[in-house]
């Protein structure tokens, strides 16, 4: 089952940054997707598989296209 999210979503990952935050939104969906940290804005790109596997909930949902 994979779980539904769309650009602009706000998620929860497993792990959190280097920050100390675990809240990250999606910034570009594709093959890869990069999510940008809510606290210090670095971004991060991931395979989807990968990013599948890192997440954790989805807890708000963004003005996605």
């Amino acid at each position: 089952m994979s779980k539904v999210y769309n650009l602009n979503d706000i998620v929860e990952m497993k792990k959190q940054h280097a920050c100390g935050v675990n809240r990250f939104k999606i910034i570009r969906l594709g093959a890869d997707v990069r999510i940008k940290c809510e606290e210090c804005a670095r971004s991060i790109m991931l395979p989807r598989h990968e990013f599948d596997k890192k997440l954790k909930k989805i807890i708000e949902k963004g003005q996605g296209e």
